[in-house]
């Protein structure tokens, strides 16, 4: 029963996953689409904002849910996991995770009421947040114990600096470049 529980696990800590890379593009796009003229910023930000409720509502939080639940009954089969170290840095992840997730929900609701608080380019910058702590926890997930937190941190920074020289000159291309 194990298999099947960890399989259930992976397969919406995926597609929760595939929610949080997705919803930061659409907020991109919308944020963007704030600045086109009328009629099409109204057509564009209808559409941007169905778009985002079906990936919300549909996929992200459903997954966030069960990934959860499919968690807490491994954590009930295993319970020796939770004496690890290694347990309580990807428990401090996940709470990372959900406070990510809980921010996306309140920039979500924002942009339904079309309230424009972030410039795209943050927004950019935002969208890596959910790289950095997917890096951490499969990091975590496989290496275990033999995981070295020196590596592991210098690591995530040098992912960090990496996803931030590639937000920069993508800016740079994009500036040079309006149809990028």
């Amino acid at each position: 029963m194990y298999d099947y529980i960890k399989a259930l696990h992976l397969i919406f800590v995926i597609t929760w996953f595939a929610g949080l890379f997705y919803i930061p593009r659409l907020f991109i796009y919308q944020i963007e689409a704030s600045d086109k003229p009328s009629p099409e910023r109204e057509i564009i930000t209808r559409q941007l904002q169905l778009m985002s409720k079906r990936l919300w509502y549909i996929i992200t939080w459903p997954s966030a849910v069960l990934a959860t639940i499919f968690a807490i009954w491994l954590l009930l089969l295993m319970p020796g996991w939770l004496q690890q170290s290694w347990m309580h840095v990807k428990i401090g992840f996940v709470v990372l995770l959900f406070a990510y997730h809980l921010k996306n929900h309140h920039i979500f609701r924002q942009l339904q009421r079309n309230e424009i608080r972030y410039t795209s380019h943050f927004m950019r910058i935002w969208n890596e947040g959910a790289t950095l702590i997917l890096f951490a926890v499969v990091f975590l997930a496989i290496l275990k114990n033999a995981f070295n937190w020196i590596y592991g941190v210098v690591g995530i920074l040098v992912l960090g600096i990496l996803l931030m020289l590639g937000i920069k000159l993508y800016k740079r291309i994009r500036n040079s470049n309006p149809e990028a």
